[in-house]
């Protein structure tokens, strides 16, 4: 851990300059107590690094959530070992019938309402009612958004553990819907800005002050729209939990599922105080508490359970983090390069998956280093299928 300031701890042995004035700059808030966290996958984002825990006391900075609000990840470990998949010969059919279960890539939502998701749309419609707001001024079309994957770095993946344990895993968020609202409560944030004469060393920590109506119309959406990212990764989970048992050809049972948060905010009490917590790319890793940490497309994940390390706000990372841009990434790698990274993994063979080639992340070896003192490692995942959108 390096103390870059009174108000800047940090855990990146493998830290981008960039990043490093960044979340500095952040530090400076007045409102930051008691000091601003860097995980060991912190990289380049907006407004706030990518990668950082930020406590504030009574105010809270949307861009510091981001515009995926409650993305995160899932998990389920069955009873099924590699030898059940493998004794079916090849697992493409698996995979294709997963892409068929659910919508990928960024605007494609499900045709239909299907069984498993009524009762999770009833539960978010009664949820959005306490709220007090009507989802469908965000997304006319947010109950088929649940159940869909999205594009970028959200993934599905058929994995087996140090046992051959077979886990299936995927990464994902609030869609379409939450982006919406996030985009509306960053704009609320920086007109405020402007109203109150405020001038910041970042445009994009445009805050919200505590008790104000502003204020706690974005707490209400962004707690609605967390709890639709873990319905949402639920419902996808339910789906390839399904295809699975389908491919075997006898029903999953499944032997333990986790389901965690790395973009979103909560209220919490460290070092004495009551702060609002947003964890912009990091889980929470009190004491006991079980977590997942993906690596990128074809290395390694990890189960964890945390430490309850005081000084990281008791955080971890969320994955690798990226080193290079989408762009740069396209720019300096090629598609056999990616083929041979992704050498034994089921995957759809595609150019628009370039810049996800693993060289593209942080060594997540090196993540996990880094990361000794807040997480324990319970089990390393590594994948046999691979799913993402375009």
């Amino acid at each position: 851990m390096e103390q870059i300031s009174k108000r800047l701890l940090n855990w990146a042995s493998l830290l981008d300059p960039n990043a490093r004035e960044q979340a500095e700059r952040a530090s400076t808030m007045p409102f930051v107590f008691p000091h601003i966290a860097l995980m060991p996958d912190a990289h380049l984002g907006r407004g706030a690094t990518v990668g950082s825990v930020i406590p504030t006391q009574r105010a809270i900075i949307p861009a510091a959530v981001g515009v995926d609000i409650g993305c995160g990840m899932a998990a389920v470990r069955t009873r099924f070992t590699r030898d059940h998949l493998i004794a079916k010969g090849s697992l493409a059919p698996l995979r294709e019938a997963i892409e068929r279960a659910i919508p990928l890539s960024a605007g494609r939502y499900n045709n239909t309402v299907v069984a498993t998701a009524e009762p999770r749309i009833e539960e978010l419609a009664k949820l959005a009612d306490k709220a007090r707001f009507d989802p469908t001024s965000y997304a006319r079309n947010w109950e088929s958004q649940l159940g869909s994957l999205g594009s970028g770095n959200h993934f599905i993946e058929v994995t087996v553990d140090e046992l051959d344990r077979v886990w299936l895993f995927l990464h994902s968020g609030s869609r379409g819907v939450g982006n919406k609202i996030a985009q509306r409560h960053i704009k609320v944030a920086h007109e405020a800005m402007g109203r109150w004469w405020i001038e910041l060393p970042d445009p994009d920590l445009a805050y919200l002050v505590e008790g104000t109506d502003e204020f706690w119309c974005y707490i209400r959406e962004l707690r609605w729209a967390q709890h639709f990212a873990l319905l949402n990764r639920d419902e996808m989970m339910d789906r390839v939990v399904r295809q699975v048992g389908e491919f075997v050809g006898e029903p999953v049972d499944e032997q333990e599922r986790v389901n965690c948060h790395h973009n979103y905010t909560e209220q919490e009490t460290h070092f004495g105080r009551k702060v609002w917590v947003s964890r912009k790319g990091a889980i929470n890793a009190e004491e006991g508490r079980p977590g997942l940490i993906p690596g990128s497309m074809g290395t390694a994940s990890y189960v964890v359970t945390g430490k309850g390390f005081a000084p990281s706000l008791h955080s971890s990372p969320h994955g690798a983090g990226r080193a290079y841009s989408r762009s740069k990434a396209r720019k300096t790698f090629t598609v056999e390069q990616l083929r041979e990274a992704m050498a034994g993994i089921e995957y759809r063979d595609t150019e628009a998956f370039l810049d996800e080639i693993p060289a593209a992340y942080k060594d997540v070896d090196i993540v996990m280093a880094d990361a000794a003192d807040l997480v324990e490692v319970r089990h390393t995942l590594r994948q046999i299928v691979n799913v993402k959108g375009e």
